[in-house]
């Protein structure tokens, strides 16, 4: 299967992946996964073999967007390279918007993407901001 070049596909896959960690729907994250899948930071990398140990990892994600009033986060696509026939490289900014409707600093991560014939999968991210 081809990697999604389509900005409307990207678009629809991350607004799913937005929702579903601003409202702490960790099954819903960990079905954005492909598996194995990676994490890394400048600080840490971790790893994840099961949708049980990425849905664990994404847990403590929700009460720092409550925490911040955060309802919604919209992914602002700064670069989207194909880089096979599955896999594409997505750069994201992410606009977080707070429950009176204002736009917070977001942060920056690149997607390695894989598609499947369920679609756009994340298999590796790593966090830039």
């Amino acid at each position: 299967m081809r990697a999604p070049t389509d900005l409307t596909v990207l678009s629809d896959f991350f607004d799913r992946y937005g929702a579903a960690l601003t409202t702490g729907d960790v099954t819903a994250v960990a079905g954005c996964y492909a598996l194995p899948g990676m994490v890394v930071a400048d600080s840490y990398s971790f790893t994840f073999t099961s949708p049980a140990a990425v849905a664990l990892s994404f847990l403590g994600a929700a009460p720092g967007y409550r925490e911040q009033r955060i309802v919604a986060a919209n992914a602002q696509f700064l670069d989207v390279r194909q880089l096979s026939e599955a896999l594409i490289m997505v750069e994201v900014e992410w606009e977080y918007l707070d429950s009176e409707g204002q736009a917070l600093s977001g942060e920056r991560f690149h997607y390695l993407l894989r598609t499947d014939t369920s679609g756009p999968r994340i298999t590796t991210v790593v966090a830039t901001h």
